[in-house]
């Protein structure tokens, strides 16, 4: 049914008058006659009593005007609403971010909720790993990992930092005073590391492998604050990304930054190459770029995104 149709009904039953409906939809007379007799065939029933210059609704015509009313009204509330969610006054958006590099968002989720107050964020943890899988089953918009991610899952990402990683140990370690270590020094040493769904574990490994080594690991954590307090107490040497350094105990203790390795903590938002981008994720990595930049150094960004305020594309 056509909803121009509807309309030139209504407004003709509501001014009882096909003259005035036409001059209050801004058409000719003969318009609205002919959209009427359209609907009516559709009907398969007349719905106006034409009585000279007057028109009044049949039975079926006042269930077709009060059914009419609500149509367009609903109509109209889905326009306003595809306008709020183009402009950005309504939706929803779930980004997952790993606990490790939640401390990075703080000030992102502090800017998009000032500016877009209206869209309902909800941050969801996991790691890295499981929020690829979330985001390549399509159970997930956006998420953030450590990059790179393998090629096969038909992930687009976008880096937006890219840190170095610290080594942690005792005070009395070999390397001790020393600013920097290249990933050799540590080919003796106990490491303590991250679990291995943990991108950064797997990263090091990879790295140690380059380089014709073998990590000899001596524990694993999914929790840093345990990795540093297992090295304070001379169990082995942690490994950190810088950003966490800040945020750990290590007065007192050996610290070093892993140089010459090629080994970086990069991070970065992953989405579905293919897959369809809403504004609200648009505007959530628009923020991000703002606050967090983008990696003076490192892999480019791939699939970007047009900006959040267009039409929306694939990719």
């Amino acid at each position: 049914m056509d909803v121009r149709a509807l309309r030139y009904f209504v407004e003709t039953v509501r001014h009882a008058s096909f003259t005035q409906a036409a001059r209050a939809l801004f058409v000719t007379q003969s318009t609205v006659s002919k959209m009427i007799r359209q609907l009516e065939e559709e009907a398969g029933a007349q719905l106006l009593i034409r009585d000279g210059h007057t028109a009044r609704p049949t039975d079926t015509g006042r269930v077709m005007y009060q059914r009419g009313l609500q149509v367009l009204e609903t109509m109209r509330q889905l326009s306003e609403e595809i306008r709020e969610t183009a402009d950005l006054r309504r939706g929803a958006l779930e980004v997952g971010i790993p606990p490790m590099i939640n401390l990075l968002f703080t000030p992102v989720v502090k800017r998009f909720r000032e500016r877009h107050p209206d869209i309902h964020l909800t941050l969801r943890e996991g790691t890295g790993q499981a929020l690829e899988n979330l985001v390549a089953d399509g159970e997930l918009e956006v998420g953030a990992t450590v990059l790179p991610v393998a090629p096969d899952r038909g992930l687009a990402a976008q880096a937006f930092g890219s840190h170095p990683i610290w080594v942690i140990g005792p005070p009395d370690a070999a390397w001790a005073g020393k600013t920097s270590l290249p990933l050799t020094a540590l080919r003796d040493s106990r490491l303590l590391v991250p679990t291995d769904d943990f991108a950064m574990t797997r990263r090091l490994r990879q790295a140690f492998a380059d380089a014709g080594m073998q990590p000899a690991i001596a524990a694993q954590s999914a929790h840093w604050d345990f990795l540093v307090a297992m090295a304070s107490a001379g169990l082995g040497v942690a490994l950190l990304p810088e950003p966490l350094m800040g945020r750990m105990k290590t007065r007192g203790l050996s610290t070093a930054k892993l140089a010459k390795s090629g080994l970086q903590w990069e991070v970065g938002h992953i989405w579905q190459q293919s897959g369809y981008l809403s504004y609200a994720a648009r505007a959530w990595l628009e923020v991000c770029d703002e606050v967090l930049g983008r990696p003076k150094s490192g892999r480019p960004r791939h699939g970007e995104p047009p900006a959040a305020k267009r039409e929306p594309l694939q990719g």
